[in-house]
């Protein structure tokens, strides 16, 4: 592992990122002064531009007041707006099948609202059997919900396509993680889209892990819904507020929704009438107006993407990982992700003994911060805005150092 350090530093020479754009964390241990942060699909960077264009709101509302709801330089009353186009193109979405709102598995109960109806002999949901726990216990709150045993009803799978030719017409719902939060795996989205949608269910995807990772064409695979949120690779913050989609065959259609201030058209908003005339888009999904300090660090977020692009992006990730996998496979450490880099995002997974300690030690000892799933998981993502070649270096070298490879 020694000469590769310099081969490292020869590939991020040549195939720079753009890490002048965050905020590292300095290392707690090893030999460098920054994190080799490797947790990005777990909590993103913060981008060097929030802290600034985040004070401009605040300075807004101290200068105007309520008034900043018309008068600040981004007008607050119109503010998510300001969002949907950027994260329309982030998703391959027409930009009226878009909004940002809310929290990931609030946006998912409130489009299973409108796309889980459960009827007759047709009540099954598939998920994987893997799925990230938050979407388990969604799916099978929804089910008992509609007076259904979550047991009979939830059908986890680690093969989707075989579960819709074995279940077909009992199925109401398929809702799978874009890109599996445990393995990294890169689900075919088009493709079980279509099986679903064959088999006479209605399609959602969880695009948690796949959002800012991974290229996405919503609207051309013809997916009914997604959500996905954006303090993992889109790098918002803790917490930060996500996004929601809607095909566009379902917006203005007569399906069920929890409405609220912000579901009406805007046009009409203020004459504060007893019923909601939604518009024949996303928005019509809105229930609250929108939390303008929490979003502007999304649309700063937005247009770090904007400028560089996913299909760059796209490819420097699969240039990173693929060196990571090479290192990894030099210490003979056991990689459960996929190795077909169509089959993955950035995400490589290990198996380990002991996970939890390890990422202690990692972070502790040698200053890389990676992250992990009891009992044996830990998971390392190179995340192309801002990882380097060295960073995977540092980690491979450590995880050698500790596992005797």
């Amino acid at each position: 592992m020694e000469h590769a350090e310099d081969e490292a530093r020869r590939l991020d020479a040549a195939d720079p990122g753009h890490r002048e754009l965050f905020l590292v964390p300095p290392a707690e241990g090893g030999d460098h002064p920054e994190t080799a942060y490797l947790a990005g699909n777990s909590l993103g960077l913060q981008p060097g531009a929030v802290r600034g264009e985040l004070l401009q709101e605040l300075d807004a509302w101290a200068r105007l007041g309520v008034e900043g709801h018309l008068e600040a330089e981004r007008p607050w009353l119109p503010y998510h707006e300001l969002l949907r186009e950027p994260a329309a193109r982030l998703v391959g979405a027409l930009p009226a099948e878009t909004v940002v709102m809310n929290s990931l598995t609030v946006n998912l109960h409130l489009l299973m609202v409108s796309f889980y109806r459960p009827e007759g002999a047709r009540t099954l949901i598939v998920v994987e059997d893997t799925a990230f726990p938050s979407d388990s216990y969604a799916v099978r709150s929804q089910a008992a919900f509609h007076g259904l045993d979550p047991d009979r009803t939830v059908v986890r799978t680690n093969d989707p396509l075989a579960a819709i030719r074995e279940h077909g017409d009992r199925i109401a719902l398929v809702l799978l993680g874009g890109v599996n939060y445990l393995t990294g795996e890169l689900m075919d989205i088009p493709g079980i889209t279509a099986a679903g949608h064959a088999a006479g269910a209605v399609v959602g995807w969880d695009l948690a892990h796949a959002a800012g990772n991974v290229e996405l064409r919503l609207h051309e695979w013809g997916v009914d819904f997604a959500a996905w949120c954006s303090y993992k690779y889109l790098n918002s913050g803790p917490g930060a507020v996500a996004g929601a989609f809607v095909h566009e065959r379902h917006t203005g259609s007569a399906l069920p929704r929890f409405e609220g201030w912000w579901s009406t058209e805007p046009a009409t908003r203020f004459e504060m009438a007893p019923v909601s005339r939604p518009p024949r888009t996303a928005d019509a999904w809105q229930v609250s107006n929108p939390p303008i300090l929490a979003m502007s660090p999304v649309r700063t977020s937005l247009e770090l993407f904007d400028a560089v692009g996913m299909p760059a992006l796209r490819a420097r990730s699969e240039r990173l990982t693929a060196y990571l996998q090479s290192l990894l496979d030099s210490i003979g450490v056991e990689v459960v992700t996929p190795r077909d880099p169509a089959r993955r995002g950035c995400q490589l997974s290990l198996r380990v003994a002991d996970a939890g300690g390890l990422s202690k030690t990692l972070r502790h000892r040698h200053g890389v911060i990676a992250d992990s799933r009891e009992p044996d998981i830990v998971r390392l993502a190179p995340v192309p805005l801002y990882s380097t070649y060295h960073d995977c270096w540092r980690a491979a070298a450590a995880i050698a150092h500790e596992v005797g490879a």
